[in-house]
């Protein structure tokens, strides 16, 4: 049956809904030529009792069996960063249950796992009270036995008078490490607080920063995660990293030609997208495995388009439609989030969302991603 489908502009147009799914994609296990991660969300729990500055309720049973979707078709689960909405919902109480619960379900599935460290149990402090409370994080995934990604600090960066700050606290933090771990820069775009991290505005002058702490300790660091959406400036930075030191893209715009990399190497991944698009991008990876990069391009080319919608300005509220998604495709049984972020994005928006899915074939059930996405549509007014 024909949807009615609002735009931008604020008139209806009909859409016809897919009405086979696409080929299964099959469980498969690990990759042999890159490393990847998707980032994943969490999901609420509907019946709770809060409001959007109560701490997280959190549904725990659909979140891990959304990670185990992840893990079974050999993507590794990159935990409590930004796409679990950490700092916009997920305090560091929540997300130190998260941390402890996923590790614990990532070894019971034979799954990778990575997660994020910061500071959000902070507002602001002295870099002492910064150092300490990345220790306190740091701590805990390191006693989950998970690796750890060492996330931008909005603490750091209101306190930081410069440069030498961040090679400050990075370097106390690294000479501790048990495993090597993920740098993570996280731009602006992403969190607006995080402007000028690294000690400078200037991008040049930033990512010589990083690479000075990088190159002060590349024994422990695994990688970098960046994610600044500016695909020139990541392969630039990519060749200037040591030798062994992975670059993971980050970039939720330009992901299919950073992974598929040049003559001069590749980017691994650990992005958001591959929240929704987890068994397509799996699929994809493998293609590439055999060495097929324009196999590998054409099955993931087409999904920039949603990526890119998905990712609009403001940037941040991206994890409204990686939910939508999740929802429509049958992994949760609502479309509720944590600190109620599933008002951040308009109803034409989370239209064009569904279509750009159904049309590339994400939903396993495309008749009950239909019947939903109606459902949304009514309870905003649209009627047939």
């Amino acid at each position: 049956m024909t949807l009615h489908l609002p735009g931008a502009d604020g008139t209806l147009r009909a859409y016809e809904p897919r009405t086979e799914p696409r080929a299964a994609l099959a469980p498969a296990g690990a990759f042999t030529s890159r490393t990847v991660f998707s980032a994943a969300h969490v999901v609420a729990d509907p019946f709770a009792d809060v409001s959007p500055d109560s701490p997280a309720a959190v549904d725990w049973d659909a979140t891990l069996a959304f990670r185990r979707h992840l893990w079974s078709h050999g993507l590794g689960v990159a935990e409590a960063m930004d796409t679990a909405q950490r700092g916009m919902g997920l305090d560091w109480a929540g997300a130190a249950e998260l941390i402890r619960r996923s590790a614990a379900e990532a070894k019971a599935a034979g799954g990778r796992i990575a997660c994020g460290v910061g500071t959000d149990q902070l507002t602001a402090g002295t870099l002492a009270e910064v150092r300490a409370a990345y220790e306190e994080q740091l701590a805990v995934v390191e006693e989950s036995g998970a690796q750890a990604v060492l996330m931008a600090s909005r603490a750091l960066a209101a306190t930081a008078r410069g440069p030498e700050d961040y090679l400050d606290v990075y370097g106390h933090l690294l000479r501790q490490t048990t495993e090597p771990v993920i740098l993570h820069w996280l731009g602006p775009m992403f969190d607006p607080a995080l402007e000028g991290y690294w000690g400078s505005a200037d991008l040049d002058a930033a990512t010589d920063t990083f690479l000075d702490v990088i190159a002060a300790h590349p024994d422990e660091v695994d990688g970098i995660k960046v994610s600044l959406l500016d695909a020139r400036r990541e392969v630039d930075l990519r060749r200037r990293l040591p030798k062994g030191v992975r670059c993971y893209t980050g970039d939720d715009f330009h992901y299919p030609e950073l992974i598929a990399g040049d003559e001069q190497g590749f980017s691994h991944a650990l992005l958001g997208i591959f929240d929704p698009l987890g068994p397509l991008a799996a699929e994809a990876v493998r293609v590439l495995d055999t060495g097929d990069t324009d196999g590998f391009r054409a099955l993931l080319d087409p999904t920039v388009e949603l990526s890119r919608h998905l990712f609009q300005t403001p940037t941040r509220f991206y994890k409204t439609g990686v939910v939508l998604l999740a929802w429509l495709a049958g992994h949760q049984s609502h479309f509720t989030m944590v600190g109620g972020l599933q008002s951040a994005r308009s109803l034409p928006h989370f239209a064009r969302a569904y279509e750009l899915a159904d049309t590339l074939g994400l939903f396993p059930d495309p008749k009950l991603a239909e019947d939903r996405m109606r459902n949304l549509l009514h309870l905003y007014g649209v009627t047939p």
